[in-house]
């Protein structure tokens, strides 16, 4: 670093974290902090948000004031490594809207210094010349101190930790490299030893290794090395060393100089009297004649080409190379792994051999492991008299006839690993490729394929291939349904193809119109011997008792994805043992799984399964019941209105852990749990229909998806009238009028809440009536009708109490706070707050009892208490994250930014107007009515906190945002903040 200027600043991250201004040390406070620093450093220039600093530097275990502890360490940061009297524009750390960064050009680190170096020794290296290289390699190394970034806590420091430790190895080898090719191989045996040991699987330190030793006439010790390393991948991770430690190998036996020495080492190893002898590489025989027993290709193959390219792809010279290819039963096994046996014949040379292993063969016998060897040993060559019976030694002289010999070897329809070990051949160069309906866990395999269905435009261009281009072209829209019904599958897509060709009378639109019903799908997709309910069967029949049951439950969850604990509801099983089942039905191709603990049913294989189960009623019926009564429970727990919300319905199992683990279980649902509704409806299960439904209203609301809450409730509500459960009636449209609150149409919510108000008087249910008074006094509030507010809520709260419902009791008292509040009346408002917090504490629920804090701090703002208010928002903020409602959380942060801002705070104020903002902002507008005027009153706040710092261009950009905002004048209080600070901007 000589050179600098004696006040630039340092730091150097390459070892402890330490910084210089000139040549006096800076004191950069705990590590956590330095943490931070190192964060913003290394991002090089570019911005980084306060997420994701919490994330890097605290991991999962961010402080609950993380808003407020980074905003701190930026200051304590800024005070340590800027100059004396540096303002805040100059300052070497930047901040805007919420992220942070540095101001590289007046910072040297060494991470940067070092990177420079290794630039210049590589161009060096490049150009030919080994010293300049070798001395930069060692000036880079040079830097490093010990450990980088010793001591950082947190998950970012830890991977740029592992990161530098990296680069430095990678130094290190270049630099020994260069000492290689210069011809000092010798120099570089003690280092090159040193980095195997530390990295016994690292294959380029290896190959590094190996060339050294054979450069010291040491070459039985390099390829012993290469074998250690051999056996080390295969018994320990179960893979093979890859192409370049095998061309090195390779080069080692060939005493290939030029490629291990270079042009240099080459040249002085020419002149040595004394070389590395070869070692022999003995003659390969061949076989008394080459034999190709692939199957002919017949047909067209559409699509697969990143299977085809996989298959084809060499394996590392000197291994036996293994592929599977797995799927679902008419998937197109067959075709892809005969197919691409045919491109790779002329790499094996000694023969191509196929066996059918007729694991779903119907009518045919399954093949056993002695009778496949016996007909193997005969294919290359081999007199009946010289073929045992024993397995082992069938085995053994397979293995002994096949050492010498490139054969690639296809098995289809193999039914498990133990089928296949025995017939694995010998010699290095040979390939199997493997097709099966399971996934051979339990098969060493180098490469594994599982096939998908087609997509939709290459079902359509195989459909034209079967029944002519001019056809399809003709009824495109039928092509495209009939691609769909056939689920992307070779084979159904065939056998509609085949049916079409046998009758030319009929379009493909008669065809889908024959196809549209589940109950027919299936009975369409049969052309002479050939079925796709058969082939479903036949996987089917090979599972054991406990497979097939669940195989047959699954045809009947209401979801197309779903998790182990929706078949052990449906079972009866727990939840880890219905998870050992569905990963056996992975294993089978009968089940998908789209991602780590989820799964499904292809279409066609769904139709199958519910057939399956609809051929014992008394099961399906049990399981119906069971996985319906499992979304009753999950929406009811994790529902804000908690245990008393509910009076009517089934009782919980207790499947869930808390209303937490009941709302992420739903959010994995995600769009399809309106259709969860609609398949309880199809059943004729009103009363589970309309529970689900009302259960989930909660939840969809804090999620911002009133539309999907209210086409759930649209569903349920004509069930209503055929439930048993009479409360359902006016609980629906309580429900229907809440979810109309938060649309924003409040006189629609009032004619909603009146109808359920006399619907529950009607009935004479006081549970509902509560509710409905409640909502009619919201909707009123909200239609700008705060006095005709107080009666319904009054009445509301007193019969809520009486009944001893808390949510509706703290709900109630909330508005009717805010009513208070907006009339004027302070102490009022903050009584009912006080009793609405008591209800929401006994209730429990996060996003009630962090809705009570934040009226009752809004009550604090507008007297000027401004640390009552940080304390009552703290803890909104924290609960209503906990609860995910991402609309309450934006608005809750931005309320606790206008707090931060009176008590003086400016940082940590405009660090939550920020954050407030990009959470509003992940928002959909389209399902978020309101959100328009949230982002609004946020962006008014953001600019009075700008205005308070003095940064009047910023808060001008802010407020001008707010009036520019389409529609802004239906919201004429937001706009009247934006247009008195736009005022106030301008008059300074």
């Amino acid at each position: 670093m000589d050179g600098d200027s004696p006040q630039r600043l340092r730091i150097e991250l390459l070892g402890p974290v330490r910084a210089w201004r000139g040549t006096t040390p800076l004191d950069l406070g705990p590590v956590r902090r330095q943490a931070v620093l190192a964060a913003m450093v290394l991002r090089a220039g570019s911005a980084i948000s306060h997420e994701d600093l919490l994330d890097g530097v605290w991991g999962a275990a961010p402080p609950g004031s993380g808003h407020r502890v980074l905003p701190s360490y930026v200051y304590a940061l800024r005070k340590a490594l800027d100059a004396q009297a540096t303002g805040y524009e100059d300052s070497v750390i930047r901040s805007s809207q919420g992220r942070y960064g540095m101001a590289m050009d007046r910072i040297h680190v060494d991470v940067a210094d070092m990177a420079g170096r290794l630039r210049d020794a590589r161009r060096a290296k490049e150009s030919g010349d080994l010293a300049g290289a070798m001395a930069g390699f060692t000036d880079a190394l040079a830097l490093y101190r010990g450990e980088p970034l010793a001591g950082l806590p947190g998950p970012l420091a830890q991977a740029e930790r592992r990161r530098l430790a990296d680069r430095r190895r990678a130094l290190e080898s270049e630099r020994l490299e260069c000492l290689v090719l210069s011809g000092r191989a010798g120099e570089a045996l003690d280092g090159l030893a040193t980095l195997s040991a530390a990295e016994p699987y690292d294959e380029a330190v290896l190959a590094l290794h190996m060339r050294a030793l054979y450069a010291n006439e040491r070459q039985a010790e390099a390829l012993n090395a290469y074998q250690g390393m051999r056996e080390r991948l295969r018994d320990e991770l179960g893979v093979s060393p890859g192409d370049a430690l095998g061309q090195v190998y390779e080069a080692v036996l060939r005493r290939d100089d030029a490629l291990l020495l270079g042009p240099e080492g080459a040249r002085l190893a020419a002149l040595s009297p004394g070389g590395p002898a070869a070692v022999p590489v003995p003659p390969r025989p061949r076989p008394r004649r080459p034999v190709n027993e692939l199957p002919g290709i017949t047909g067209v193959l559409i699509g697969r080409e990143r299977e085809r390219a996989l298959l084809a792809a060499p394996f590392p010279p000197g291994s036996v190379g293994v592929a599977t290819v797995d799927g679902i039963a008419g998937i197109g096994k067959t075709a892809l792994v005969v197919r691409a046996a045919q491109e790779l014949r002329a790499r094996h040379p000694d023969g191509c051999l196929f066996v059918d292993l007729r694991a779903h063969s119907p009518g045919r016998q399954k093949l056993s492991p002695q009778r496949v060897l016996r007909r193997l040993l005969r294919s290359i060559g081999a007199a009946d008299s010289e073929v045992p019976a024993d397995l082992d030694e069938l085995t053994t002289a397979w293995h002994a006839v096949t050492e010498s010999l490139r054969l690639l070897l296809v098995l289809d329809d193999a039914v498990g690993s133990a089928q296949i070990r025995p017939l694995l051949p010998a010699g290095p160069g040979s390939m199997v490729i493997v097709a099966s309906r399971q996934r051979l866990a339990g098969l060493d395999a180098d490469r594994r394929i599982t096939l998908e269905p087609l997509e939709t435009g290459e079902a359509q261009t195989l459909l034209g291939q079967l029944v002519g281009e001019e056809r399809t072209a003709g009824e495109e829209t039928a092509a495209r349904e009939l691609a769909r019904l056939c689920g992307g599958l070779p084979l159904a897509l065939r056998i509609a193809g085949t049916r079409l060709q046998t009758r030319p009378v009929w379009t493909l639109a008669h065809l889908v119109d024959r196809m549209a019903d589940d109950d027919h799908r299936l009975g369409e997709l049969r052309a002479g011997d050939r079925s796709l309910e058969a082939a479903f069967r036949l996987s089917y029949d090979q599972l054991a008792p406990a497979q097939q049951r669940a195989f047959r439950t699954l045809g009947l969850t209401p979801t197309s994805e779903f998790d182990a604990l929706t078949p052990a509801a449906m079972l009866g099983r727990p939840a880890r043992d219905a998870e050992q089942i569905l990963e056996g039905l992975v294993d089978t191709s009968l089940v998908q799984q789209p991602r780590p603990g989820r799964y499904r049913l292809h279409d066609l294989v769904r139709v199958h399964a519910r057939r399956l189960a609809e051929a014992a009623p008394a099961e399906a019926g049990a399981a119906r019941t069971a996985v319906l009564r499992l979304y009753v429970e999950a929406g009811r727990t994790a529902s804000d209105w908690g245990s008393s919300g509910f009076p009517t319905g089934p009782p919980g199992t207790g499947a869930f852990a808390d209303w937490a683990d009941a709302s992420a279980w739903l959010n994995a649902a995600d769009a399809e749990l309106a259709d969860v509704v609609g398949h309880a409806a199809g059943l004729g299960e009103a009363d589970h229909a309309c529970w689900i439904a009302e259960a989930l209203t909660d939840h969809f609301i804090r999620r911002g998806r009133y539309h999907e809450g209210r086409t759930a409730l649209e569903i349920a509500l004509p069930q209503a009238d055929r439930a048993t459960d009479r409360r359902m009636v006016p609980a629906l449209r309580n429900c229907m009028g809440i979810i109309d609150i938060y649309r924003g149409d409040a006189e629609q919510a009032r004619a909603t809440f009146a109808e359920a108000l006399r619907l529950s008087r009607h009935g004479g249910d006081r549970h509902e009536e509560a509710r409905a008074l409640s909502g009619i006094g919201t909707a009123e509030l909200n239609a700008g009708r705060p006095e005709q507010a107080i009666a319904p809520l009054t009445a509301g709260v007193d019969l809520a109490r009486r009944l001893e419902d808390d949510w509706i009791a703290a709900m109630a008292l909330c508005v009717l706070g805010t009513v208070h509040r907006m009339r004027g009346r302070t102490r009022e408002a903050l009584l009912c707050f006080a009793e609405s917090a008591v209800h929401a504490e006994a209730n429990g629920r996060p996003t009630m009892i962090s809705r009570v804090l934040s009226c009752a701090a809004e009550v604090h703002l507008d007297l000027g208490e401004f640390t009552e208010a940080k304390e009552l928002l703290s803890r909104a903020a924290h609960l209503v994250q906990q609860a995910g409602d991402i609309p309450l959380t934006a608005i809750t942060l931005s309320m606790l930014g206008t707090a931060e801002l009176g008590a003086g705070n400016l940082e940590a104020a405009l660090a939550l107007h920020h954050d407030a903002l990009s959470r509003l902002q992940s928002l959909s507008p389209l399902n978020e009515p309101h959100q328009t005027r949230m982002e609004m009153a946020i962006r008014s706040r953001l600019g009075r906190a700008y205005s308070a710092a003095g940064r009047v261009r910023e808060a001008g950009q802010q407020f001008r945002t707010v009036l520019a905002f389409p529609g802004a004048g239906a919201y004429p209080a937001e706009r009247a903040l934006a247009v008195a600070g736009l005022r106030d901007c301008e008059a300074s």
